[in-house]
């Protein structure tokens, strides 16, 4: 069923398959840099989305280079030996899509690109479904607070009533000293109840620290990219 479109017993490599290989790459790049932006609703580096359009014409040209050449395929390992990647660490959807990529650019150098296409469809559709499912982890539900208190409260249990009140769970992550050592600033991660009632959770909280300063909002994701 899916067959390639290279014919390996041969060395030489028309201009006809080269511009398929080539083409299709670059459409199915296309297709995983645009899947891939929807998916993170465009928090983003326009680089790494040229990156993921790129890599499949890229690896699929180095995959015809080679074409069972022995020779050739040591040769193309020791020049990228020599190249170093210095990045930052990036998150597992930027990483598996560099992999979605080289392996559509695997496929299409070795000239079977139906099956590189069914794959790229299948594996993006997934993608999209996955992206939709409104499912959210702890960590997602995760709030973090800050709490201002002036010196004199007792910092362990001020606030103890309240949070049973209205949290799911809370965890103290850190304690520190501000304006010369007269305030203390708590940081707390927090689940709630019901996210409704955030307004009064903070009200209550603002009657109890003498309406000094308090934040609270989600925990920032990474905003690293590969």
């Amino acid at each position: 069923m899916f067959k390639s479109i290279l014919n390996t017993a041969e060395s030489t490599l028309t201009l006809r398959s080269a511009g398929l290989c080539v083409g299709a790459a670059l459409a199915m790049g296309i297709l995983i840099a645009v899947v891939y932006y929807l998916s993170v609703r465009g928090r983003t580096s326009r680089g790494f989305v040229g990156t993921l359009v790129v890599v499949p014409v890229l690896v699929q040209t180095i995959i015809m280079l080679v074409n069972g050449n022995l020779g050739t395929g040591v040769a193309i390992l020791g020049a990228f030996s020599l190249i170093r990647f210095r990045s930052i660490p990036g998150n597992s959807r930027d990483i598996s899509s560099i992999f979605f990529a080289m392996v559509i650019g695997l496929a299409c150098g070795m000239g079977y690109l139906t099956y590189a296409a069914a794959i790229t469809i299948f594996t993006c559709l997934v993608m999209v479904v996955i992206n939709c499912t409104p499912w959210r982890t702890k960590s997602e539900q995760e709030k973090s607070l800050r709490i201002t208190i002036h010196e004199d409260l007792d910092y362990t249990d001020v606030f103890e009533d309240i949070f049973e009140k209205y949290l799911k769970s809370y965890e103290r992550t850190l304690v520190k000293t501000v304006n010369m050592g007269s305030m203390y600033q708590l940081f707390y991660q927090i689940q709630l109840k019901n996210s409704k009632e955030e307004k009064e959770f903070i009200d209550e909280l603002r009657c109890r620290n003498g309406n000094l300063n308090i934040q609270c909002g989600n925990i920032p994701e990474n905003p690293e990219q590969l």
